[in-house]
């Protein structure tokens, strides 16, 4: 039986994913997830209010962190250069955590309930890059782009990451934001349309 609140937690979050990918997500019970961590129902829903939780645990840990870290990046810097700062930092977390993340993409990747749930975190985490910006002075309209358009970046790098491991996450983020700028700065191969 574990000792600590926290320990209890990690061997929840471990059971489910070993579960997870034995059985599927929508085959695994929060029940079978206690058994295997070695405690009750109860523990369970003490520290998650449901089994897809188990996989979204840090959310609001994550949120605080990017929208301190755009805070803090220095003044004078572009949007981008912004959020790559935050980006950077937040990257941290995710290499520390390459063991269980991992796995839990694919978890996710195969579980359309869990993907919608994906989808809904990175909309939330989005829009708060975005209000950190709106507090830095930028724009509503440039500050919801600019964090869309980083936040799809910083996903790009994150994927580039998982193919390729042999390079850091931090290095697949600088290339995804220099790829952007290259982008914004290329001469458009089409013509404009008619205003």
């Amino acid at each position: 039986m574990p000792r600590s609140g926290a320990e209890a937690r990690r061997r929840l979050q471990r059971a489910a994913l070993e579960l997870y990918q034995e059985r599927g997500f929508d085959q695994t019970t929060a029940a079978e997830i206690a058994a295997r961590a070695g405690v009750n129902e109860r523990t369970f829903f003490r520290h998650f209010s449901d089994k897809r939780e188990v996989l979204f645990d840090g959310e609001a840990e994550l949120g605080a962190t990017l929208t301190q870290a755009v805070a803090d990046a220095p003044d004078g810097l572009e949007p981008f250069e912004v959020l790559l700062c935050a980006f950077r930092r937040t990257a941290r977390r995710i290499e520390d955590n390459r063991p269980y993340s991992e796995p839990r993409w694919k978890v996710i990747a195969a579980t359309p309930a869990l993907r919608e749930r994906e989808l809904a975190k990175h909309a939330w985490l989005t829009e708060a890059a975005a209000e950190a910006l709106r507090r830095r002075g930028l724009g509503d309209g440039l500050a919801g782009l600019a964090a869309r358009t980083g936040w799809a970046a910083y996903q790009h790098a994150v994927q580039s990451w998982i193919d390729d491991p042999a390079r850091s996450l931090d290095t697949h983020l600088l290339r995804a934001f220099d790829d952007l700028r290259a982008l914004s700065a290329a001469p458009s191969t089409q013509a404009s349309p008619e205003r």
